[in-house]
């Protein structure tokens, strides 16, 4: 095969040739100013899609996330998060570097969701020996897995009864709504925040999106200037994040069907245990047998997947095809035989 099958992220979606066409021909200006259109049209169709007062568009989820602790929390306050959020794992530790914000990890449930009266445990007394617990972050989904709307509305309780604020890590949210069948209005009316990332799932190469109050967002503004993301002629690539918007999300369900597909019969390799599936995600360990072995056969074979140790973590997209999860199947089972 010529095909390279990426099966390490969803990070590895890229432009359809619609979405290209839409972009070639998106209106731009000076976001700097305020005045590019495409833009403008981004951040109104995220607030009105979320119900929220205003919306900013941002290089990526990581800078989504960090503005919306800057925007939250001062210097000296804390955010509680989990041991391995996004959030607190794999951005840099910039919330602490660029804000002086502590971070207050605990581990996730093995649902994806973090125990709230572990959360309560870890709020910290109102004394100067302390920190200030201002924050309360939550991922969806998280390796795949949807947190509940039952579990929103009480984490949504929660944080206003402890005067905490509340913000989603919604990189991958509308994998969650497409699952969950419901509108992402049900979801955002839970958080002060929301991050939301289209450049994974839904195809565009650049750009996610943070969503809240106008004073929220305007204090985000100015710190993504500060941050150097402040783009002139950004709305060639926040066209594609609309082109996404209007056309991609349905889309989800296929990945969905694919990774269910390929965690099906991955699970009939006696070799093969299947950790969980979840959305796009599908997490396997290996029984007795060697990882690089694996993922260097698979990688001479045209699959990219990635792992350490006896995990792996195999992601569907809108790039890998239901043919496609036929030749990786038929190929790890050529490898279990030999």
């Amino acid at each position: 095969m010529n095909k390279i099958i990426e099966l390490r992220s969803d990070t590895f979606t890229t432009p359809s040739k619609q979405m290209k066409e839409y972009m070639f021909n998106a209106q731009v200006g000076d976001d700097v100013y305020g005045e590019d259109p495409s833009v403008n049209e981004l951040e109104e169709k995220l607030a009105r899609l979320t119900n929220k007062e205003a919306a900013l568009f941002t290089t990526s989820g990581t800078q989504a996330n960090l503005l919306a602790m800057l925007s939250h929390c001062q210097r000296g306050e804390e955010y509680i998060c989990g041991q391995d959020s996004h959030i607190f794992k794999y951005e840099g530790g910039g919330s602490s570097v660029l804000g002086g914000i502590s971070p207050q990890p605990i581990e996730f449930e093995d649902d994806g969701t973090l125990d709230l009266n572990k959360v309560s445990k870890k709020i910290k007394p109102d004394d100067f020996h302390f920190a200030i617990t201002k924050l309360l972050c939550l991922e969806n989904t998280h390796d795949g897995k949807v947190l509940p709307l039952s579990y929103l509305h009480e984490a949504k309780k929660f944080a206003h009864d402890k005067n905490l604020l509340l913000h989603l890590d919604g990189a991958r949210v509308f994998n969650a709504v497409i699952d969950l069948g419901i509108d992402i209005k049900e979801i955002s009316a839970c958080f002060d925040s929301m991050s939301i990332c289209i450049s994974k799932g839904l195809g565009a190469p650049v750009g996610s999106v943070l969503v809240g109050s106008k004073d929220f967002i305007n204090k985000a503004r100015r710190y993504r200037k500060m941050l150097g993301g402040g783009l002139r002629q950004a709305g060639y690539l926040a066209a594609a994040c609309s082109y996404a918007i209007d056309n991609n999300i349905k889309d989800l369900e296929k990945d969905h069907q694919n990774a269910k597909k390929l965690a099906l019969e991955l699970g009939k390799i006696n070799q093969i245990k299947i950790l969980s599936n979840n959305t796009n995600m599908v997490f396997i360990e290996l029984i007795d047998s060697n990882v690089d072995l694996l993922i260097n056969y698979l990688k001479n074979k045209g699959i990219n997947i990635s792992g350490t140790y006896d995990e792996l973590r195999l992601v569907t997209h809108r790039d890998v095809t239901s043919e496609d999860i036929d030749y990786v199947i038929k190929t790890f089972k050529e490898f279990f035989k030999n």
